[in-house]
């Protein structure tokens, strides 16, 4: 059999500098990742421009406030195959390796399923509870069925790609990412601009797009690994394996629910001041998912360094990758939010030509912007604990601070003090709320670890 460079004798994550390693793994996946959003940001930005910001308050706001609360959950509980699937590969199990991968094949192809048809139906009744601006409902329950329709293929490209992240490739799902989103570009163009079908055809781009990723995945993991090798005869769900990636996705996939549905809180409050305030919400949401994806790329990062390190009892090099990983995640993600600070104006005319709707972005931006720099260490320090298979406490906290600091401030002071402001004091206030806590908890997980390899 033809030897890649994928095999376990070549796996650079328990061995090497550090700092060179992550960088290497790092790039392939913030850039994956930031194509990835170049999906909805390309159908935001042609909409936007060519149609009105209606269509931009259709395709960015309330319905990619759904689509992301559903993705969010998934990616979560596909997070517990990651991590079971790289601690096996650090072990050198590869039967675990062979029943892991195809239990998570499985079980994303079932959930998109699922989540499909009743989404099909509920979309109405969803858009409508958000309080979505009568003028751009039509719009966005025709945008949201279509990207139902897609699910599975966006659900088993997450999971692919997050299964070859976990045994160290992240160039892969880069190449494919950049090839789907040229595709998705070039129809969003053909669709709106020369067959006219506005929402209905960038809906229909990202779909196509989104399917054409999901098989190049499934292709790569059928052909190109000697350890781990798809085979779609092999494709059912160990429910052993099926428990223990549920066990670790779980809390997780609840973590970011959480999130999703205070998001979709606050999008139901934005939406009340009106459709130039849904509008720019929208725009500032492409814009500062800037940060989250190169964040989150970090975050992702150590959490696959901090798994295979943990199935190879490399403990010390776990406590060596994070306070790298994080002190090269504070100074990017520092230098990047410096970059949306002073150039938000421009960057928001990207989206639109409405001065109003500009304005309220930039208000949006500058006002919040600068407290995500907190957010950098819930990331890193939550990516690590879940790579040694420690989600439990580390979701309590963060679940604590959304449901006892951001819920009650959306809920009770927001409707009482009816302003932009208050909703966005809300993120920096949870965030400090779970910072606090999960670094000291990261620290006591530290120590019993160190005690236990002694």
């Amino acid at each position: 059999m033809k030897k890649t460079n994928m095999s376990m004798s070549q796996n650079q994550i328990t061995e090497g500098v550090i700092w060179r390693q992550l960088l290497i793994f790092f790039f392939p996946i913030v850039i994956g990742t930031l194509f990835q959003q170049l999906y909805n940001t390309v159908d935001a930005v042609i909409v936007g421009r060519f149609v009105g910001k209606q269509a931009l308050a259709s395709v960015g706001g309330s319905a990619a406030v759904l689509s992301n609360l559903i993705i969010g959950f998934f990616t979560g509980l596909s997070a517990g195959a990651t991590v079971v699937i790289s601690q096996h590969y650090g072990a050198k199990n590869i039967r675990s390796l062979h029943e892991s991968l195809h239990t998570a094949y499985a079980f994303s192809i079932i959930a998109g399923l699922v989540i499909a048809v009743p989404g099909w139906f509920l979309t109405p009744w969803l858009l409508t509870i958000l309080k979505t601006p009568a003028d751009v409902l039509a719009d966005s329950i025709l945008y949201l069925r279509i990207y139902f329709l897609g699910m599975a293929a966006v659900l088993v490209f997450n999971m692919g790609s997050g299964i070859m992240r976990a045994i160290g490739d992240s160039r892969r799902p880069l190449y494919y990412l950049i090839i789907c989103c040229l595709l998705n570009i070039v129809l969003d163009i053909i669709m709106v601009l020369v067959f006219r079908l506005g929402i209905a055809g960038v809906a229909v781009a990202t779909v196509i797009s989104q399917t054409v990723s999901a098989l190049l995945v499934t292709r790569a993991l059928m052909k190109s690994y000697d350890l781990l090798k798809l085979l779609p005869s092999s494709i059912r769900i160990t429910p052993s394996m099926l428990t223990a990636e549920l066990r670790i996705g779980f809390p997780g996939g609840l973590q970011s629910c959480m999130y999703g549905i205070t998001n979709v809180i606050i999008q139901a409050a934005v939406n009340g001041f009106g459709t130039d305030c849904a509008a720019a919400w929208a725009a500032y949401g492409k814009l500062d998912a800037i940060f989250w994806t190169v964040c989150g790329a970090f975050g992702i990062a150590i959490t696959t360094f901090s798994g295979q390190n943990y199935g190879a009892r490399r403990y010390d090099r776990i406590f060596s990758s994070v306070r790298v990983c994080l002190g090269m995640s504070l100074g990017v993600c520092g230098a990047l939010l410096v970059f949306l600070v002073v150039f938000c104006r421009p960057l928001f005319h990207i989206f639109t030509t409405d001065m109003e709707v500009v304005n309220i972005g930039v208000y949006m931006l500058r006002y919040i912007t600068p407290c995500y720099i907190i957010f950098v260490f819930i990331e890193i320090l939550s990516g690590a604990l879940r790579g040694i298979g420690d989600v439990l406490f580390p979701t309590l906290i963060t679940l604590a601070g959304v449901c006892c600091v951001r819920l009650p401030w959306i809920l009770l002071v927001v409707p009482r003090w009816h302003e932009l402001k208050m909703i966005m004091i809300s993120y920096p206030m949870s965030w400090i709320a779970t910072a606090v806590p999960l670094i000291l908890y990261y620290f006591y997980k530290r120590k019993k670890l160190v005690a236990t390899a002694r």
